[in-house]
């Protein structure tokens, strides 16, 4: 967190909104921000925390995750922003794996603030919410606080964990001694600056603030001056009513997001006024050509893609016009150099498929694990976090999915995204992933696992139906051989789909 620009814009304008939080009256201003931050800063200090320290921070979207966030990055903490989801167990893991001495925690998490006391007895505990054994009160410790900066105030920066999709989340170290703050912010910041964002802007943050581009995003438009407005939980027709209520300009979005919306009626999405957006970004999971196109029909050329990792060893954009042109695209490299390379490492030439690699980004580590670390990089130094795509002529990337999901039945490999791409797009599907399950003739079966819109569609009638329908969209092979219904699947609140949790459910026979 840049300190000094966020103290200027403290100064010049203390009762500006700094970040208001949708379906509520609360409005942090940023002299409310400050005095909040000020006094948690002072308060981590009076429980022995000291720069260089890790706090972890497991707390819904809300204003208290500000309190707590800016507090930690302007008294020199390592802040861990830890999925409020997760349970008890797994929140355990990142905390004793990251190191950190303290952990806040809020009762907005669920069981797992009630239980975390049992499963972190040395850990220092502070709760946010219903009073608990165990864990030290964070508003009583603010009362005694004073609302003035630290002496020795010094910027903090972040430790972020993957989304875990295919196992274990891992921590993300950036080897930059520079000193000046949260990684995920500059590079939100470098961005900004491409699309001429000042502080006049009216950001939409509809994801978990404990997820990278989030969390970089709000912190930047602290540092920027501007307004963020935070929804505690995705809802697709009050992400519209927010944008027209409060002249929301910039957006920030994952491909769910898109199709959720676009699945509301057209009375609805016509009942709100969305022309404020000048610009509405979307990254974390490849987009499917139909819901983006849609998309770009509904709201204009304003419809811009990033695609990155929370490792951020390389960074593509593509504007709305570069996308018709080259649809299915996540666009040039502006960050690092890409290389498309085989499992040997040896660099493939454009249009054909490989494991995406890049060149120059940010030099980072997977915190205690040398060996995940070393698996990262091929025999060139290029860094790669299993993306499987390729480059055309122009240099335009494409991505068909990552190395852990592509299945092999029958000696082929298939890429499940391209699969999913088509399923969501039927009217009667919410959602949908693609697995590999156990096959004694083929080795994997390709799997199909679908929401529908109406459980009543899950029956033999509807699965037949959309067998038919696949088969003249796609090629025998990549047609699933099973097709499974769920009320509700496990995707991240990121948006990115957690495809390890099926996969077992699938080889301990849960699922057949």
């Amino acid at each position: 967190m840049d300190l000094a620009r966020f103290a200027a814009h403290v100064r010049e304008f203390p009762a500006k909104p700094a970040v208001i939080i949708a379906g509520t009256d609360i409005v942090l201003t940023y002299g409310d921000l400050n005095a909040r931050s000020n006094q948690g800063a002072h308060f981590l200090r009076s429980l022995g925390l000291r720069s260089g320290d890790t706090l972890a921070l497991c707390v819904e979207n809300s204003a208290n995750f500000f309190h707590v966030a800016c507090a930690a990055l302007r008294s020199g903490l390592t802040l861990v922003p830890v999925s409020s989801k997760l349970t008890a167990s797994e929140l355990a893991f990142i905390v004793r794996d990251s190191a950190a001495k303290a952990a806040v925690l809020s009762d907005g998490i669920g069981e797992a603030y009630f239980k975390a006391p049992q499963v972190l007895t040395d850990i220092l505990l502070i709760g946010l919410g219903r009073e608990v054994a165990g864990y030290r009160s964070w508003n009583a410790g603010l009362a005694a606080q004073p609302e003035t900066t630290l002496p020795d105030e010094y910027p903090g920066r972040e430790m972020l964990y993957s989304s875990g999709t295919t196992g274990r989340p891992k921590g993300i170290v950036y080897n930059d001694a520079s000193g000046s703050g949260t990684r995920t912010s500059r590079s939100a910041t470098r961005m900004f600056g491409m699309l001429n964002i000042g502080p006049d802007t009216v950001y939409l943050s509809p994801a978990p603030l404990y997820h990278s581009a989030p969390f970089g995003w709000a912190i930047a438009m602290l540092e920027l001056g501007g307004t963020t407005v935070v929804m505690p939980r995705f809802d697709p027709e009050q992400a519209l009513s927010l944008i027209e209520r409060y002249k929301v300009s910039l957006s920030q979005w994952v491909p769910t997001h898109f199709s959720r919306m676009l699945k509301l009626s057209a009375e609805i999405r016509n009942r709100y006024d969305v022309s404020s957006l000048k610009v509405a970004i979307h990254a974390a999971a490849p987009c499917p050509v139909p819901v983006k196109r849609q998309m770009i029909e509904w709201w204009g050329p304003i419809i811009l893609e990033y695609f990155g990792s929370s490792e951020q060893t390389a960074l593509t954009f593509i504007t709305s016009e570069e996308w018709l042109a080259h649809p299915g695209s996540v666009g040039k490299c502006v960050f690092g150099k890409l290389h498309i390379c085989d499992e040997h490492g040896k660099p493939l030439p454009a249009g054909e498929i490989g494991e995406v690699h890049s060149e120059g980004g940010m030099d980072f580590a997977y915190y205690n694990d040398s060996q995940k670390t070393s698996q990262s990089r091929n025999r060139h130094g290029w860094s790669t976090v299993g993306d499987i795509g390729y480059l055309d002529g122009e240099g335009y990337l494409y991505l068909t999915d990552r190395k852990n999901f592509t299945i092999i039945s029958g000696g082929v490999n298939i890429y499940p995204q391209e699969i999913e791409n088509l399923l969501v797009t039927h009217p009667r599907i919410a959602d949908a992933t693609v697995i590999g399950t156990p096959d004694h003739d083929l080795g994997e079966r390709v799997t199909a696992v679908v929401q529908p819109l109406d459980m009543a569609d899950a029956n033999d009638v509807f699965r037949a139906e959309l067998l038919e329908w696949m088969r003249s969209h796609l090629s025998s092979v990549k047609v699933p051989k099973q097709v499974d219904f769920r009320a509700e699947l496990p995707r991240l609140p990121t948006g990115k789909m957690a495809k390890h949790v099926l996969r077992a459910e699938y080889l301990d026979g849960r699922q057949t």
